[in-house]
Formats: structure tokens, sequence, C-alpha cells
């Protein structure tokens, strides 16, 4: 078995044992096809010819490309995947990637909006449309459904915490207003139950009745909750560029990505009082190391707290 063949067959154990994501599976194939190519240029095309140094040398091609830590980082946990599933499956003996190191990340904390921000965000004036006579009655329909359907993506996004995959994901039955819940499929097909309390819940009940419906409308039946206007799921890069519009014209900022807003959600929570627990719970995180990254976020709003809380913060 060839190298190219070996990682057609770690990518459906992946996708079919591991149960990992469509976006995993997806990324960890760029990255071991660019893996693959730059062995084969140094004439190494089976699994027991691929040494140490190849594979070292790899890592430094990819850091002198220019290409972000994090994804150095993630090329490595890749090879390294690889090479253990081939040892595991008896298809070579040897791992050479065993004791290669992944390369630190810069520590950088989480790009998150202010409270301002996010009200402006999400104001309801921003999502008021006042028709078009160049438009037919059903485009106008249309116009205005998706409109109150940006609005919905971004109250979930902000209110719930959701990763973009999550939101995309989400299907009409697992949404339970009257319950305020939300059924979330996250990570490793990992199963999470997420409350959806006041305007999410206000706003995607309302989206849900009167205006899911016009994008479905005379189009195939899906179980999706978030339809494009051609009444199919929503796509992860529909999401990407509709937080960008409207981040650029109503929070002032350029380049909101989705997961900006989850940062959000999950440092607003803790500045509120909630247990660091309760939100690595809400958020789906495996670790809570990963959680207590937001509690380094706002400096300014703790020094805020204990100026307010503790009787001496402001003796001289």
């Amino acid at each position: 078995m060839d190298l190219d063949h070996a990682v057609r067959e770690y990518l459906d154990h992946l996708a079919i044992e591991r149960g990992s994501s469509p976006h995993t599976v997806e990324g960890y194939g760029r990255d071991l096809r660019r893996y693959v190519s730059h062995l084969a240029d140094r004439g190494i095309t089976q699994p027991g010819e691929v040494t140490r140094q190849a594979a070292a040398d790899h890592v430094r091609a990819l850091q002198e490309a220019g290409l972000a830590p994090s994804s150095v980082e993630r090329a490595v946990s890749a090879m390294k995947g690889l090479h253990r599933f081939m040892v595991a499956e008896r298809i070579c003996e040897e791992h050479p990637t065993a004791d290669l190191p992944l390369p630190k990340k810069p520590s950088r904390l989480p790009d998150v909006l202010s409270r301002e921000q996010a009200a402006a965000l999400l104001e309801e004036s921003n999502f008021a449309y006042q028709g078009d006579p160049a438009k037919t009655v059903r485009r106008n329909a249309l116009a205005r459904a998706s409109l109150q359907r940006d609005r919905a993506v971004l109250e979930v996004l902000y209110g719930c915490g959701l990763r973009v995959s999550e939101l995309c994901g989400l299907d009409v039955r697992e949404v339970m207003l009257d319950e305020e819940l939300l059924r979330v499929l996250g990570k490793g097909s990992k199963e999470r139950i997420v409350p959806i309390m006041g305007s999410a819940a206000r706003v995607m009940a309302a989206y849900l009745e009167e205006w899911r419906p016009v994008l479905a409308e005379g189009r195939p039946p899906t179980a999706a909750v978030f339809l494009n206007a051609r009444g199919g799921r929503i796509s992860r890069q529909s999401v990407h560029s509709l937080c960008e519009r409207y981040g650029r014209i109503y929070a002032g900022r350029d380049g909101l990505h989705p997961h900006t807003l989850r940062h959000s959600f999950a440092t607003h929570m803790l500045e509120g009082g909630a247990d660091l627990r309760i939100v690595q719970e809400l958020l789906g995180h495996s670790s809570i190391s990963t959680t207590q990254l937001y509690t380094h976020v706002d400096r300014t709003h703790v020094r805020m707290v204990f100026m307010e809380a503790h009787p001496r913060a402001r003796e001289r």
C-alpha cells in the first residue's frame, strides 16, 4: 500500500470509525495530500520509507511558506495521526513522527465584541425592509425573509454561543422553543443541550413561524432550520459573509467572524457572573482549560468589579 492509499484509508477511518466532522476530515485531507506531495518530490512513496528527517523538513517548509502557527500545528497533528494509524493497522512498523514536537502557538486572547457593539449589531431596526417597487411580490417577500433569517442567525450565534458548523447543521426538530432549548451536535458528534432564551428565542420563533416558510416555499423539503434563498441549508460561507457585512455596517468591525460572537457570548456570560463550569458545558468544551481562556479577556471589567466590591480598594 502506497502513501496515497494509506491517506485515503486514514480519512475513511476518521469519518466512519472516529466520527470526525466533515470539516475536520477535509482539513486533514488537505494537510496530508500536501505532506504526501512533499515526500513524493523526494522520491518517498511508501509508508516504510518515511524518515523523521523527511517529516521535519516538511514542517519547516510549511513554516517558511508563512503558514499560520495554528495551520502548522494542525498539519503536524494530521501527520502524527496518519503514522499512528499506519502502525496500528500494520501498514508499516515505524512511527517517524512520534517525537516530532508540535509548533508552539503564540498566546492570543479571543477577539470579542463589547456589550455595546453586540447591542448595536442586533438592533431591530437593522433588519427592517421597506420594499422595492422594482421587485415582484415574491422577491420582496424573499428579501424580507432573508433579513429576518440573518437576524435569527446573529441572535443564535451570540445568544447561544454556537459554532458556525453547529448553527448550519441545526435541524427544526432540534429546536424546542417550548422548553427554551436547542439540541446541538458539536465536535466529534457530541450532543449537548443549550438554552435559547430572551431575544434569541423570540426572534427564532418568529423566523420559524413566519419567515422560514417563505424561504422554503416551492422548494424540496429540508430539515434545516436556516435556509438560503434557494430553500437549501445555509452554508458556512454564507454565515461568514453575513457576519462580515452586518459587523462592518452596524458594529464598526471589519472582518467580523462568527466565532467572535461565540467568544463574546462566553466572555459576557462570565462577566455577568456565570460559573466557569456552566460556560464550559454551554460551549461544549471537553477541557475546562479551553474555557479558562475567557477569564483573561477583559481585565478592565475585573478591575471595575474589584473596585466596586472590596471595601478598601479605593483607599490611598
